[in-house]
């Protein structure tokens, strides 16, 4: 069972993501245990409870939905966020990516809402086409990053872009022949290196600073 907390000012939204995420039969089941209609609900419900993923709208009352996130992920850092708006606006795309969401989704494709939820729970980041074609112009930078000034060698540079490309570390592990285990080492001794937090900061360093 996937647990799903909704953040979203429109009750009619959540009335819907509910109907469409409880009676997708297509994976494990998921049920909605909680909706708000705020960001600072949201942080009070989500530091007392856990859930395994939220989806969270952006422009809200009281508080927007990316300080909502910022303050839950510093909370609670393995937190699942995907956000779910209208917006597909850089500077919001940004801000997601920084304050680690595990996707950006747009509410017109919703219908895949369910699919996306669980690709999250297998650890890979979603994103709605639309937002997917403004990464590489938003994000790639030019200049040649330098891998040898932070100690990153070869089987670190291939997961990296692994990660970048949404695969799960399980995926990981089968395309470098690598177990699990390794596979996770290699993730926390390449995201102290960088000072990152998690694997979609990591996507994230990649498309900013790596990828030409």
């Amino acid at each position: 069972m996937i647990n799903i907390f909704i953040v979203d000012d429109d009750p009619l939204v959540s009335g819907a993501l509910k109907v469409i995420l409880e009676n997708d039969t297509d994976g494990d089941k998921i049920a909605v245990t909680d909706v708000a209609g705020n960001g600072a609900d949201a942080v009070a419900k989500a530091t007392s409870q856990d859930f395994d993923v939220i989806l969270m709208d952006i422009r809200m009352d009281v508080m927007d939905g990316l300080e909502a996130a910022s303050k839950i992920l510093g909370n609670k850092p393995d937190t699942k966020i995907i956000f779910l708006t209208t917006f597909l606006d850089d500077e919001y795309i940004n801000k997601a990516l920084s304050v680690g969401a595990k996707g950006y989704i747009l509410k017109q494709d919703c219908d895949g809402i369910a699919t996306c939820v669980r690709a999250v729970m297998d650890g890979k980041t979603v994103f709605a086409g639309k937002v997917v074609e403004k990464l590489p112009e938003m994000l790639n930078r030019k200049e040649r990053f330098d891998y040898a000034e932070f100690d990153i060698g070869t089987k670190e540079q291939e997961m990296i872009e692994l990660v970048a490309e949404g695969l799960s570390n399980k995926e990981i592990a089968s395309k470098m022949y690598l177990s699990e285990g390794t596979v996770r080492n290699m993730m926390s001794s390449v995201l102290s290196k960088l000072d990152l937090r998690d694997r979609t900061q990591l996507a994230c360093f990649y498309y900013q600073r790596i990828k030409v």
